[in-house]
């Protein structure tokens, strides 16, 4: 089985809950002054990293209940008084839209590839590696350990596989990849095909 067959035919629901599970253990350990850091992600502070990230599961939500063409669902994150509230009340609004869709539904994601559409199960991975990744933007960024089960580097490494590198840069969620060695562990070396320098401080 090819890599997009396999990655059309799972059902990364699961991982996409553990992935958010990770994600949140980590915006749980930011600091209120901690707000103004810079992050891995050279255009945005940490607020402005879990303000895309709230963005993002609300528009993914929205794609999801088939709203998803609307720019507009993809812009409105607010992080309010309370960032890990804001995280945890978009966090459970995408994974109960995930619930309620067909994998093999097609949702409009207009940031990736012109606004093209494609089969929730491959929406669904995508939502996934920015979680996992993401993760490590904001533990990175706070000093704090980035220690993701095997299950979910495994599953990302194939999703960022297919990741193409054009329409990466400035203000997207990922760099150009960043050349790792041989005997990369899979975490550093999955961070690197996204763009990130895995000794970033």
């Amino acid at each position: 089985m090819d890599l997009l067959t396999e990655l059309l035919t799972t059902d990364f629901r699961p991982l996409d809950r553990k992935a958010a599970d990770l994600y949140l253990g980590t915006v749980a350990q930011v600091k209120p002054d901690a707000l103004t850091l810079p992050t891995p992600c050279p255009d945005w502070t940490l607020h402005g990293l879990l303000r895309h990230q709230v963005s993002q599961d609300e528009g993914f939500a929205a794609a999801a209940r088939g709203e998803g063409a609307r720019l507009s669902a993809w812009r409105a994150g607010d992080l309010g008084d309370d960032p890990y509230a804001a995280a945890r009340t978009s966090a459970d609004l995408v994974t109960r839209a995930f619930e309620d869709v067909a994998l093999d539904a097609e949702l409009v994601l207009p940031e990736i590839r012109d606004g093209g559409a494609f089969p929730a199960s491959l929406a669904i991975s995508f939502h996934f590696v920015d979680l996992v990744v993401h993760a490590w933007d904001v533990a990175a960024a706070i000093g704090v350990p980035w220690e993701p089960p095997e299950e979910l580097v495994t599953a990302s490494l194939k999703v960022a596989a297919i990741v193409p590198e054009d329409g990466r840069g400035p203000g997207e969620s990922f760099a150009p990849s960043v050349p790792s060695t041989d005997g990369t562990p899979p975490e550093d070396r999955l961070l690197s095909l996204l763009g990130r320098s895995p000794s970033w401080r």
